[in-house]
């Protein structure tokens, strides 16, 4: 095994190249990757068929020769209200969408890939000898939060999240899979930090969908965020309403934990939320409204509005990208649903004309997704 310096190096290293936290584990069977099948079994993983990759139950698996795991840790948390916060910004009274905060600005596959990756360069400048390293984020079959947490990095919390008792939860995970002998951020007689969640339950009460069976085990075939990005079919009308304004990811779970009252705010450009000056001429749909949109609080109407190539062009390197324009056009249809835009507001007309274009629609789900919609909205 390496000596604890080429450890310490690689901590200094990959904070010195942009990352906030670092750590480092050794490649083992840890508990919570055994229970993975379980979960599985329950059915919990719904759609994510990628989740049953036996290589995520076991690291020896998922690279020949593996011996270390380099975890890292990037804060994406903007300075920009929560979606619990009893007043959010949109006084024009138009009905807006909750966008996930780690989904406002650029793809973050990309701006902590770029981290990683030079971290690979720089270990390839240190270790001389021949070795292989591999970095991923969320593309490999590895569980990064559990691996983060035997490297140090924080707890797992009620609602399955990575905590960390300084920065949250607004953080996004890294990780670097290699055949170098490193030695471990902990040492052999230290353990991982302890949950400090407690007696706690607001992430659990808080959810809109109860997609928490018990504390530390999530149903995601129940959770907004697979509701609006993993789903392609219907959404289930008993999660219609729960869902709120929701039209790509949730944050609500991390939005009430204590542990995210004081997180540090980021200014990394990459992450602030993206605006869309939107002169006419420049889109395709005629639906597309002259003023500034932003992936914070967007315009519902507006999002209903997009063509597929307004959608191609406006979520190019986003993270957005993933509910491809079916699914955010449908998540937009159930968000205007729960809207309260009635007959004789300023938007009703144009929204129910947009709505009753989709409902005639070739495509089931947004035809039956615009029909519920107007159903609530006449």
């Amino acid at each position: 095994m390496m000596p604890l310096a080429d450890t310490l190096w690689i901590v200094d290293e990959a904070k010195s190249l942009g990352l906030d936290l670092c750590g480092v584990v050794r490649a083992e069977k840890f508990p919570e990757l055994q229970q993975m099948p379980e979960w599985l079994a329950r059915g919990y993983a719904g759609e994510m068929k990628y989740l049953a990759d036996p290589r995520r139950a076991d690291l020896q698996t998922a690279m020949p020769g593996i011996r270390s795991a380099i975890v890292g840790l990037l804060n994406y948390n903007t300075a920009q209200p929560l979606s619990t916060d009893p007043a959010l910004p949109g006084e024009d009274g138009k009905p807006r969408g909750w966008i996930s905060r780690y989904a406002w600005g650029d793809d973050y596959h990309d701006v902590l890939r770029e981290r990683l990756d030079a971290l690979v360069e720089s270990l390839r400048d240190r270790f001389t000898g021949p070795f292989e390293a591999r970095a991923y984020v969320d593309t490999g079959p590895v569980q990064e939060r559990v691996l983060a947490k035997y490297a140090g990095l924080g707890w797992l919390g009620k609602n399955t999240l990575l905590l960390n008792q300084m920065l949250g939860s607004f953080f996004f995970l890294g990780v670097i899979l290699s055949t170098l002998d490193l030695e471990p951020t902990l040492g052999a007689d230290q353990l991982p930090p302890p949950d400090l969640c407690g007696s706690c339950r607001r992430c659990l009460d808080a959810c809109p969908t109860q997609a928490f069976v018990e504390p530390y085990v999530m149903d995601a075939r129940r959770c907004i965020s697979y509701l609006t990005i993993e789903l392609r079919g219907d959404i289930p009308e008993e999660f219609r309403e729960p869902m709120g304004n929701h039209v790509f990811g949730c944050d609500i779970c991390q939005d009430v934990c204590p542990w995210n009252r004081r997180a540090p705010i980021v200014t990394i450009p990459q992450f602030q939320p993206r605006v869309f000056p939107q002169p006419e001429e420049n889109f395709t749909s005629t639906a597309l409204p002259p003023q500034d949109e932003s992936l914070f609080l967007p315009g519902l109407a507006w999002l209903l509005g997009l063509s597929e190539a307004d959608f191609r062009e406006l979520f190019r390197g986003s993270p957005v990208k993933r509910t491809k324009w079916r699914g955010l056009i449908r998540n937009a249809c159930v968000a205007l649903g729960n809207a309260g835009v009635w007959p004789g507001t300023a938007d009703h007309d144009r929204i129910s004309e947009l709505l009753e274009r989709l409902a005639a629609s070739e495509d089931q789900v947004l035809a039956e997704s615009a029909r519920w919609a107007l159903s609530r909205i006449q």
